[in-house]
């Protein structure tokens, strides 16, 4: 800003940055100061015990992650918002993960990729706001840059941080998605998110590979949503027969939660499922060509495995499917394909599927 502004001119920046959240399709926005000290020490000690597996742009973007004014210069507050992305048209959750034949994908990457949504409303948030008290500095992030987007929605106030390391709001569970607007507005902070978690501990069994290994405690190399999404190369293959029939991602930790009987589904049309992928054939999802892959991953998170990643991911998920000959041959014919870590994941996958209670 030209010059500085009053304590009542910043009020009202805020009350408008409110309404207009609101209009763009955010359900609830906050603001947070900077200084994230303590969560600094926390992610400092879990890089140290490796626990971010192979994710080492982590440990190589230093301090930047925990200090928002290294990564954007004159940054004071950071304007955070959250939107509901699980898709309102979606096969519940536990019947597909209870049907081996089906593939089962994350509950907010069946529609529109919501990094895109989010950082376009945000970017169009700032255009607006600009046209009302003029220019001030500003930068949009929407997981697209290290950022430690819960504790800065924790101190904006949109929820706590659960036994489980995902965000919860007392009033829509935890089934939504995050974005931050860094600003150079000095704007009033709101009041930290309380703990209220509890007693419970329901998360923590319901990991089908243990990766909580203790309250507030996620170790990646264990998560299946890390497994299936940011690891490249093999997947551990003691850990395989746990991933079951997900292919990208995992919610059992939030779907046992109890706060999510307060979980709203997405209001936003572009989360609205597509290629019925809330509930998709194994078989067929193998059988898809690479040109067939990227014509209906278009615009969705799921372009960001490949292709390979993509293949490796149903092998898996082919392997702990219920045994039968129709399996098996879709499984012999990918048994050469060119990827040496699909290949080794189909011939896992077809050593599972020869039961001596079906033969061919």
């Amino acid at each position: 800003m030209a010059s500085p502004l009053s304590a009542d001119a910043l009020a009202q920046i805020r009350a408008r940055i409110e309404v207009l959240a609101r209009e763009l399709g955010f359900e609830q926005v906050g603001v947070a100061g900077i200084d994230l000290a303590e969560d600094e020490d926390n992610l400092e000690r879990w890089l140290a015990e490796r626990r971010n597996g192979g994710m080492d742009y982590m440990a190589r973007h230093g301090r930047r992650r925990s200090r928002p004014d290294a990564l954007v210069p004159g940054t004071l507050r950071v304007i955070s918002v959250r939107m509901a992305a699980n898709a309102p048209d979606a096969r519940p959750a536990s019947d597909v993960l209870a049907d081996g034949s089906k593939g089962y994908v994350a509950r907010y990457a069946l529609g529109r990729d919501y990094h895109k949504v989010m950082r376009g409303r945000l970017s169009e948030l700032a255009k607006r706001l600009e046209a009302e008290i003029g220019a001030f500095g500003h930068r949009a992030f929407v997981d697209s840059a290290p950022v430690m987007e819960k504790p800065l929605a924790r101190n904006a106030g949109l929820g706590w941080i659960g036994k489980h390391t995902n965000l919860i709001n007392e009033r829509a569970g935890s089934l939504f998605m995050l974005g931050e607007l860094f600003t150079d507005l000095p704007l009033a902070v709101d009041q930290r998110a309380k703990d209220r978690c509890g007693s419970c501990s329901a998360c923590l069994p319901a990991c089908p590979t243990g990766a909580i290994t203790a309250p507030y405690q996620l170790d990646a190399r264990r998560c299946i949503s890390y497994l299936t999404i940011e690891h490249h190369g093999a997947i551990p293959e003691s850990l395989r027969p746990a991933i079951g029939n997900r292919i990208f991602g995992c919610d059992d930790c939030q779907l046992v939660c109890p706060w999510n009987k307060f979980a709203r589904v997405a209001a936003e049309p572009d989360f609205r499922v597509r290629h019925r992928l809330d509930e998709p054939d194994l078989v067929e999802l193998f059988a898809w060509s690479e040109p067939q892959y990227l014509e209906r991953t278009e615009g969705s998170a799921l372009r960001r495995l490949g292709f390979r990643r993509w293949l490796r991911n149903i092998a898996v998920a082919l392997g702990n499917a219920p045994p039968s000959a129709r399996v098996r041959a879709a499984l012999r014919a990918r048994a050469g394909d060119a990827d040496p870590v699909v290949r080794e994941h189909v011939g896992w996958a077809l050593a599972r599927q020869r039961p001596s209670r079906e033969p061919d």
